[in-house]
Formats: structure tokens, sequence, C-alpha cells
């Protein structure tokens, strides 16, 4: 699929999904502003009643306005004429506020004129199953006269549970705007992993087709019976065959090695190594490569625990990987230094070169799978990207690390560390 039309796909998805969501949002207010609105007007006739209870009980005249004030979302207050007996008041507020199924916990007090403050009632837990310790200070009316005040500390969450299908269908929705970021996640991944695979598909092709030709080449040459008759120049063929052979071999045995890593088969033959004698192994294989461009490696042993326990063959396969890189990153004569030091119980080992070296945005990629640092539109210098990979891999299965330091046009410095 291609790039603009996946990207129309996810640009039209999301618009769509925002217009869902900030519809659903809009709604919800909506509803919820309604059951706000409903609340307040049950609630304001309930204490209405109340009010007109009390007024017949104390037989004292109605006002002519409402008694009943709203001084904020979750607290009401009541007037009334005279005294008023904080047993009755509760049990007056507790019988109408079920008969009009407001089944919520509310606090209440008294205004008294005598005393001039607010005498605190009781805490009614109608929704919970036991009664809460709450502030026993209720706020106080700018009126002074006899009044009592009602407030819902649980106001909001009362509100939100009576709208039940809106709450399902916002959990719905956030469901759906989950699963659509994972789907959009899984659809960039796949479209990644399809151009690494076909980056991969080209580099190795592009690997193996230099090697056979020029095995391809060198066979048709010594096909010639006169190549018989000049030894020197059968010697130079033979040896060509020979270096491209062993070069589709390493080849093929990296991607080998990366299959068996992708599976899990890290079956590490441990034995004791000399790690010096594992560096110069290393060296030497990528000897024909380093005469190749002039190259020269330098070594500073200065470990002195430099036996342990380690697969010998991975080791120096990582050894080689780290050297490889080093000379084919080089745009001179590559001068390669390999040290060791002893750090931490262990081994640190040192590999420091004068490549091109790597930019500081980079490094934490650099050792993902086929990740190739970008050049553009040159590619001079050919891989899988698998190496740093493999040299990750392995060092971990060791229980060591490996690090990195670099910056552009100053070389490269990587550091592993195995554990004696």
């Amino acid at each position: 699929m291609k790039n603009s039309t996946i990207r129309l796909i996810v640009i039209l998805a999301t618009l769509s999904i925002v217009g869902i969501t900030i519809t659903q949002i809009y709604w919800v207010r909506r509803a919820f502003d309604l059951k706000e609105a409903e609340f307040e007007r049950t609630v304001t006739t309930a204490l209405y009643n109340v009010a007109q209870q009390v007024y017949d009980i104390n037989d004292t005249p109605a006002p002519a306005i409402n008694p009943v004030k709203q001084l904020s979302s979750n607290y009401f207050v009541v007037s009334v004429n005279n005294q008023l007996n904080t047993r009755l008041l509760e049990f007056l507020l507790r019988t109408e506020f079920e008969r009009r199924n407001i089944i919520i916990d509310f606090e209440y007090g008294v205004y008294d004129c005598s005393s001039e403050c607010m005498l605190y009632g009781n805490y009614i837990p109608l929704k919970t199953a036991k009664s809460k310790i709450t502030d026993r200070n209720l706020p106080e009316w700018a009126n002074h006269g006899y009044y009592f005040g009602v407030q819902f500390p649980n106001r909001g969450a009362h509100l939100l549970n009576q709208m039940g299908i809106w709450s399902f269908s916002s959990a719905v929705l956030l469901v759906v705007i989950v699963f659509f970021g994972y789907t959009i996640f899984v659809i960039l991944k796949q479209k990644r992993l399809s151009e690494i695979q076909k980056d991969f598909i080209n580099n190795m092709t592009h690997e193996f087709k230099t090697p056979i030709s020029t095995i391809a080449l060198s066979t048709q040459v010594l096909k010639d019976p006169a190549i018989v008759q000049q030894p020197e120049r059968l010697q130079s063929y033979a040896a060509i065959i020979e270096k491209e052979n062993l070069r589709l071999k390493q080849q093929v045995e990296r991607v080998l090695q990366v299959a068996r890593l992708d599976k899990g088969d890290v079956a590490l033959q441990k034995e004791m190594v000399n790690v010096h004698q594992i560096i110069a192994d290393a060296i030497h294989n990528a000897s024909m490569t380093l005469r190749e461009k002039q190259g020269a490696v330098s070594t500073a042993f200065h470990a002195t625990v430099h036996e342990l326990q380690a697969d010998r063959l991975h080791i120096t396969n990582v050894l080689t990987n780290l050297l490889d890189n080093a000379i084919k990153y080089c745009r001179g004569i590559p001068l390669i230094t390999v040290s060791t030091t002893d750090y931490n119980k262990g081994v640190l080992i040192e590999v420091q070169d004068n490549g091109i070296g790597i930019d500081r945005e980079n490094h934490k990629r650099i050792f993902q799978k086929f990740y190739r640092v970008p050049t553009g539109n040159v590619h001079d210098v050919k891989g899988f990207g698998l190496g740093l990979s493999y040299v990750k891999t392995i060092v971990e299965a060791h229980d060591g690390y490996v690090t990195l330091h670099s910056e552009l046009d100053k070389g490269s410095v990587f550091r592993v560390f195995i554990p004696a």
C-alpha cells in the first residue's frame, strides 16, 4: 500500500474518531446538565414540602416567597419561622427524600437565632451502608433568621450514576479509541517491517550477487586450458574464488545466526577462554578486509583477569563484527585500537576506530535488528543491518552489556563488558 493511501486512511479515521468524540462529549454534557436540573428541581420540591410540614407543626404562617434557596450546586437552605427540633427535621427530610427517590447521602444543620450559630444535625447515609465523619461546620447563610441547611457531599457521583446508558456509551467509545490507536500502531509497524524486509532483500541480493558474479567470472577464466601454463595467474584466480566463497559463507552465516536468535535458540557452549586470544582470532578473521584498505589494528591488553567462561565462537563473532564495521565505515585508512581492562569483576573490551562516526540521535536505534544509519541516496557501504543486533544479543546472553560512544567524523568507541 502506498504511503499516501495509508496517510489518507489515518487522517480520515482520526477525523472520524475526533468528530465522534466531540459529539459524545457534547451529548454527555447535555445529559448531565438535564440530570443536574432535574436533581435540583426535585430537591427543591422536597425541601419545600418539608418546610410546609414544619410550618404546620409549629403553627406558623408560611412566607409568601419560596423559602428554599440554593446557595451552591450541592447546598440548599430553607427558612423557617421558629425553632426546629433536629430529630423531627431528620425524620421529615429522610421521609420526603425517600418518597421522591432521592437516594443519596446528605447532611443537615439548623441555624439557631438564640445562639447565633449553626447547630450540626447529622450525616444521613441513604446510599452508603455506614455513616461517614464529615466537617461539622456547615456554611452559614447571610439571613440570620431561623433556617436549616442541607448539603449533598456526593452529588457529582450520584448524578454520574444516574447516567447509565451515557456512561456505558462513553466506555464503549473509549474502548474504540484505544482499539483504533492500537490498530494504527500495528499498521504503521507492519508498514515499517515491510519496508525493512524489502531493504533487507535488496541488500542481501546485492551482497550475494557480487561474489557470485566474481566467482562465475573466475571460473570462466579457469576453464581456459592455457591457464595451466600460467601458475601465478591460476593461483590468483583460485584465491579470488576462495575469498568470495568465504564472503558468501559469512553472509549466509549471519542470516542463519539471526534466524536462530529470533527463535530464542541462543545455545551458548561456554568454556574457559582467553579473551586476549579471542581478540587475536577476531583480528585474524578481519585481516583480509583490513589489508584491502591498508589498515592496521593495534592492541592494548591491560586486563589481568582475562580468563572467563564464555562461548568462544559467539564472542569471536562479536569482535569480528565490530572490527568489520570499523573497517567498512572508514573513508580513509582504518586505524583501530582494541584494548582490555579489568572492570567490575569482569573484562571491558574497547574497540576504537577513526571512522565516520554515528550521530547521537541514532545511538539508541543502532542495535536494533535491520536498522542502518540513514545515508540518503548514498549506498557505498552494503550490509544487512544485523551485525550490531547480533552483538547486543550475544553479549547480553553472557550477562554483559555493550555501549557506544560516537560523534560524527570523530570515530566510534564500542565498549563490551563480559563478567567473569
